[in-house]
C-alpha cells in the first residue's frame, strides 16, 4: 500500500476490504467522536474546512459527510493522497457527496503546508512514517489546522496482531490485506509512543484515548487564529 505506483484490480479489492474491516471493527468512531467534541470550536457562518490525509478510498470522508448531514453541520471536505489511482477510485465512490473533493499532494511539500484547513484528520496513516518524519508532520499539522488535528491509528499489541492475521485469512482476504493488515499493527503505536512523539513535537494540548478495537484516538487542539 505504500507503493504510489500501485494501480491494479488487486488494490481496488484491498480498498474495499479495508472499508469492510473498518465498518465491522468500529474504525470510524474515533474520528466521528472527536469531531463531536471539537464541534463547539467550529467556525460560525461558513462550512468547516476538513482535509483527510492519506484519504485512500475516501471511506472516512463519506462517513464524516453522513455524520455532518445528520448533525446539520456544513462541511467542505477534501481528501489528500499522493496516489492518483486511489484519488480516482475515491472520487468515483463519492459521487453522491458533492461536499467531498480530492486533491493530489505531497504532504511534505510547501504547497500543501500553504493550504488553509480548520481540521486535519489522519486515519491509519501515521504508522507509515518514521518517528522523525512523524514528529515533523505533527508540528506542521499543529500549525496548519485552525481548530484541531484528529488522528485515528492502531494500537500495537500482540492480540491485535494475531487477531487481524487470523481474521484476514479465514475471511479469504486478498494478498495485500493479508500482508498489510498485520504489518500495520506491527508498525503501530503504544500509549507511551504517542506521549513521546507529541512531546518531541512540542504539543501539550491534546487528548489521547484508547478505542475499540485496538485504536488510538489523538485529538490535538490548536489556536483559532487560522479559522477566518
Amino acid at each position: 500500500m505504500d507503493d504510489l505506483e500501485l494501480a491494479t484490480d488487486e488494490l481496488r479489492q484491498n480498498l474495499e476490504e479495508l472499508e469492510t474491516i473498518n465498518t465491522w471493527l468500529g474504525g470510524y468512531r474515533p474520528v466521528l467522536a472527536a469531531l463531536h467534541r471539537l464541534r463547539p470550536r467550529f467556525p460560525a457562518g461558513r462550512p468547516l474546512r476538513l482535509a483527510d490525509l492519506g484519504s485512500g478510498g475516501g471511506d472516512t470522508l463519506r462517513y464524516v459527510a453522513r455524520w455532518a448531514r445528520q448533525q446539520g453541520v456544513g462541511l467542505a471536505l477534501t481528501g489528500i493522497d499522493a496516489n492518483a489511482f486511489m484519488l480516482d477510485y475515491a472520487a468515483a465512490k463519492s459521487q453522491n457527496f458533492p461536499e467531498i473533493s480530492y486533491q493530489q499532494f505531497d504532504i511534505f511539500s510547501p504547497e500543501f503546508a500553504a493550504q488553509p484547513y480548520d481540521v486535519l484528520t489522519a486515519s491509519l496513516f501515521c504508522h507509515h512514517f518514521t518517528d522523525a518524519e512523524l514528529v515533523g508532520l505533527l508540528r506542521r499539522w499543529h500549525q496548519q489546522a485552525g481548530v484541531g488535528v484528529v488522528i485515528n491509528d492502531l494500537h500495537r499489541h500482540p492480540l491485535a496482531y494475531y487477531s487481524i492475521k487470523f481474521l484476514t485469512k479465514i475471511l479469504g482476504g486478498s494478498r495485500l490485506v493479508q500482508n498489510d493488515a498485520p504489518l500495520s499493527v506491527a508498525r503501530a503505536f503504544s500509549r507511551a509512543d504517542w506521549q513521546r512523539l507529541l512531546a518531541e513535537a512540542g504539543i501539550t494540548d491534546y487528548e489521547l484515548r484508547w478505542c475499540w478495537a485496538f485504536r488510538w484516538q489523538v485529538v490535538i487542539y490548536t489556536s483559532a487564529e487560522n479559522t477566518n
